[in-house]
Parts: structure tokens; C-alpha cells; sequence
């Protein structure tokens, strides 16, 4: 019995009886479940690797950030030029009012590449809406013929046409040919040029070129460039004044306001007198030359001065590249505008009748108010 009984399966109390394959505690570290501890002690190992790998991967994300920084830094200047939103300006409305259609049309710097095609109808527009605002446009220089014109030019150098119209009728009333001026006096000559400035070397030039119109001439002003050039004080400037107004030959008068002004317009980037006649030149008709040289002088004279530009009181403001470099502001724009556009009197002390028609006023004589 004692055999049977060492033999007999045990009891767990339930009822159930063991079998022997639940004796092997071997098989418990087969099942899958037990599998996983290994896998359990691997998990460290796996936190580091990928620990490792995002470790590298965050002075990457500052590196970026750095570098869109970098960038952002870098392309930080070009937002600065934002402002240079004055290149489009609307124009005012009441400079603006004198060019049709102007009101809802933007001022824009032309792109450096500008065709030569749209150059060329830029700059006949300009010239278009300047022959609408100084329909009277003419010489300022006081002169009944060819002799009095050209010494008038030459006495206008470094002054107004205003000084000069103020002084010539004294030196015409007793010269009043080249014959007379021709044999004048030089100090008598120099004490009536006085008031114009470099008096002495006037006085040289004046009675230089009537000897030479006596002389070589005939005591007549030519009508060619080429020999007005060859008297002494004329240069292609006052050629082209005499051939334009006195003989009516188109010539292009390039003095300090006719050379700020192309430039402001950009319809050259030329600097010298006579490039910048030839390059102006080839943008017009010949037949348009000597009313541009007017035009354009007319409004450097009255608008577009050389310090403060009257932007805001610009007929032509939609029209201008330069639009913002004066004063914008339409009341204080106004009170930059001289001679007519101001109701002041003009430079010519005999102006045109279509000049008083306008509303102009002539200038007074020397010495009055």
C-alpha cells in the first residue's frame, strides 16, 4: 500500500490532480510571455539608440532655425527698400488736373531697361502737355533783330535774362550796330555791362564778335552754325538761341535748366552740353527743336527749380521719374512757383503779346521798384 500510495498523483486541494508536464518549470520560459523578458532587458538599449538618434537631430533643428535666421538676415535689407514705394506716387490731383486723364494714373520710376520705343513717347508726351502749359512760350531775351539777340545771349552768361533785358537797352540805344559797337570804347562799354556781371570780359566778347561780323560779315549776323560759332563769346548754346529765334532753324538750346531737367526725366544720363543736344535730339522731329528748348526752359525756370522742385504744383507730375523730390504738398508747392505761374512779372521788360494775353507781366526796367 505504501507503494501505491508513493506512487498516486498529489492533490492540489482543488480536486485537480497535476500533471506531470506542469512539474517543468522549463517549459514556463518557452511560452511567449516569458520571451518578452529578454526583449524587456533590450528596451533600455532601444530608449539609448533612439535617444541617440534624436539627439543629433536637435542642434540640426537649431542649426535650421539658425540658419532661416541667417537668411531672413540676409534678406532683410530688400524689406528695407520696401519703402521705396515712393517709386509708385499717386500724383495730386490738382497737378494732375492739367494732364487729361491723369487722376487715376500712378507716377512709376521707369525700369533701367527701358525700351527706346517707350522712351520716345515718354518724352513727346512731356513735351505735348508743356506746349499746353506754356502756349506762349518764347525767348526771354528782349531783342528786335539778329545783332541785339546774339549780344544779348552772350551778355546773359552767369545772370538772369532779367539783368540783362534790364541793361541792354542803354548799350543798344547808343550801339546800335555792330559798327558802333565795333568802335566803342571799352570803358564805356564795361560801366553800362556792370550790373551783369564779368562786365570786363564781356565787354570783351561783344565788341570782339561786332568787329568780326564787321570785318568778316559784312556787319550781318550769319545764318549758319558754323560760322556764328566762329565769333568771339558764341558758343553752339547762343548758335542755336540766333538760328532758332532769329532765323527760324531748329536748333536745341542746352542750358542749366534744359540740362537738369533731361536728366530728371531721364531721357539721357549724359552730362556734357553737346552729347546731351544730340542724345535729346534723336528723340524728336527737327521741326519740334527750338519750342522744346522753350518748353522745357520755360518750366525749369517756373516749376522744376534746381533746389526745391515744386512736385506738388507739377503739370506734368504723372509724367515725372523725379516726382517727390520737392515738395509734394499742392499749398506749399504753390508758393515755389515763380514769375506768371506765380502772378509775378516775367524776365522781358517788351515780352510777346500772346505772353500778356496769358496774363503775363512785363518786367521792370533797371533801378525801378
Amino acid at each position: 500500500m505504501k507503494k501505491g500510495a508513493a506512487s498516486r498523483p498529489k492533490s492540489d486541494g482543488t480536486g485537480a490532480e497535476k500533471s506531470p508536464a506542469a512539474k517543468k518549470p522549463s517549459a514556463a520560459k518557452n511560452t511567449p510571455a516569458a520571451k518578452k523578458t529578454p526583449a524587456a532587458k533590450k528596451a533600455p538599449t532601444a530608449e539609448k539608440a533612439a535617444a541617440a538618434k534624436k539627439a543629433p537631430k536637435a542642434p540640426t533643428a537649431k542649426k535650421t532655425a539658425a540658419a532661416k535666421s541667417a537668411s531672413t538676415a540676409e534678406k532683410a535689407p530688400p524689406v528695407k527698400k520696401a519703402p521705396s514705394a515712393r517709386k509708385v506716387v499717386v500724383a495730386p490731383k490738382k497737378a494732375a488736373a492739367a494732364v487729361k486723364g491723369a487722376q487715376t494714373r500712378t507716377v512709376v520710376t521707369p525700369a533701367k531697361g527701358e525700351s527706346r520705343t517707350a522712351l520716345v513717347r515718354r518724352a513727346r508726351r512731356i513735351n505735348r502737355e508743356l506746349a499746353e502749359v506754356y502756349p506762349y512760350a518764347h525767348p526771354e531775351l528782349d531783342f528786335e533783330n539778329p545783332f541785339q539777340l546774339v549780344v544779348a545771349t552772350v551778355l546773359s552768361a552767369q545772370t538772369t535774362d532779367l539783368r540783362v533785358n534790364q541793361t541792354t537797352p542803354a548799350l543798344f540805344a547808343k550801339y546800335p550796330t555792330p559798327e558802333d559797337l565795333a568802335a566803342a570804347n571799352p570803358e564805356e562799354v564795361e560801366e553800362i555791362l556792370r550790373p551783369t556781371g564779368f562786365f570786363r570780359a564781356k565787354t570783351k566778347s561783344v565788341i570782339g564778335l561786332s568787329k568780326a561780323l564787321v570785318e568778316d560779315f559784312g556787319g550781318e549776323v550769319p545764318g549758319r552754325l558754323e560760322d556764328l560759332v566762329k565769333l568771339p563769346g558764341v558758343g553752339r548754346k547762343t548758335a542755336f538761341v540766333v538760328l532758332g529765334n532769329a532765323f527760324g532753324r531748329p536748333g536745341i538750346t542746352v542750358d542749366t535748366h534744359f540740362q537738369r531737367l533731361v536728366r530728371r526725366w531721364r531721357w539721357t544720363e549724359e552730362t556734357d552740353p553737346d552729347k546731351i543736344e544730340a542724345a535729346v535730339g534723336a528723340l524728336f522731329p527737327k521741326s519740334d527743336w527750338t519750342d522744346l528748348s522753350h518748353h522745357v526752359i520755360w518750366h525749369g525756370r517756373r516749376i522744376c527749380h534746381a533746389r526745391k522742385p515744386a512736385c506738388g504744383a507739377c503739370p506734368i507730375a504723372p509724367l515725372c521719374p523725379a516726382y517727390g523730390e520737392g515738395e509734394t504738398e499742392p499749398e506749399k508747392a504753390k508758393k515755389l512757383l515763380k514769375y506768371e505761374k506765380a502772378g509775378l512779372p516775367g524776365q522781358r521788360l517788351n515780352p510777346p503779346q500772346a505772353y500778356l494775353d496769358a496774363g503775363g507781366r512785363p518786367a521792370p526796367p533797371l533801378g525801378a521798384g
